[in-house]
């Protein structure tokens, strides 16, 4: 089921609330999932349950995606700020350093959290961050696209578009190697959170100087590339295995950016494999 909660986050104006939705489910180590720009933590559902045999599963919404609230005024979409905030979020559910995976956007935050020590393990599933200043460019533009274009469709038509494999193809098959395996409520529901994201601008533009640079010391990461990523190309990998060289790569075939939908029992291995 899902919940909220809130807590203070420190600004240049004082201290800001904040308000996180999520949903918890399982039983063991706990394991925060992090979804990608401009997606919602129902991208995670191929795999919940299947981690849930063994973790205690927080799938988070990020501020200003999915029911999560927009920061408030003074706190940027960056990713010292977003830090900050899953690290006041983790405190606030009482999480003592989680076990942490993430796609695409929500990969690299968790690069970052295992940089700073505020995690057991990392997964990252296609990172973001990564990148040439070509492949940003051409990544940016997809994700422009796609917002453009879920925020132009009416909903009948994202409905109508939704109850076919064709339909959803057409919808998803940018993220999704799969696309006709999601099911027509979770496009629909997919395309509105795209559509709705408050915080999508804000993040893309703060992340056009992004570069992740630095190894990730002291704890376990693993950097996991769908072979039929459309939007962050799979040589990437490559990149993040030469900067954090003592990280576990690998491929998964067939799988598109957002694999946990096109393989789940291999995705949920793979994290589970990787929070150990």
């Amino acid at each position: 089921m899902s919940a909220t909660v809130s807590f203070k986050v420190p600004s240049a104006h004082g201290p800001q609330p904040v308000t996180v939705s999520y949903a918890r489910v399982g039983r063991g180590e706990p394991l925060l999932l992090l979804h990608g720009i401009g997606h919602h933590r129902q991208a995670w559902d191929p795999v919940v349950d299947i981690l849930a045999a063994d973790r205690d599963v927080i799938a988070v919404d990020l501020p200003g995606f999915g029911a999560s609230p927009a920061l408030p005024d003074g706190l940027a979409y960056d990713l010292p700020t977003t830090n900050t905030v899953l690290g006041a979020l983790c405190e606030a559910l009482e999480l003592d350093r989680p076990h942490v995976a993430g796609n695409s956007l929500g990969g690299l935050l968790a690069l970052e959290l295992g940089r700073a020590r505020l995690v057991r393990s990392v997964t990252a599933l296609s990172p973001a961050g990564f990148w040439s200043p070509a492949e940003r460019r051409y990544a940016f533009g997809v994700l422009l696209a796609m917002r453009h274009i879920a925020r132009r469709l009416p909903l009948p038509v994202v409905e109508q578009l939704s109850r076919t494999a064709a339909g959803r193809t057409a919808l998803t098959s940018t993220i999704y190697a799969r696309p006709a395996r999601r099911s027509p409520e979770a496009v629909v529901a997919e395309t509105l959170a795209l559509a709705r994201a408050t915080g999508f601008e804000q993040t893309l533009r703060s992340g056009a100087t992004v570069q992740f640079v630095e190894d990730v010391p002291q704890v376990p990461v693993t950097v996991a590339w769908g072979t039929r990523d459309m939007i962050l190309v799979r040589r990437q990998g490559v990149r993040a295995k030469q900067i954090v060289p003592r990280a576990r790569l690998v491929r998964l075939p067939g799988c598109g950016h957002c694999p946990m939908n096109d393989d789940p029992a291999l995705v949920a291995r793979v994290i589970l494999d990787g929070s150990r």
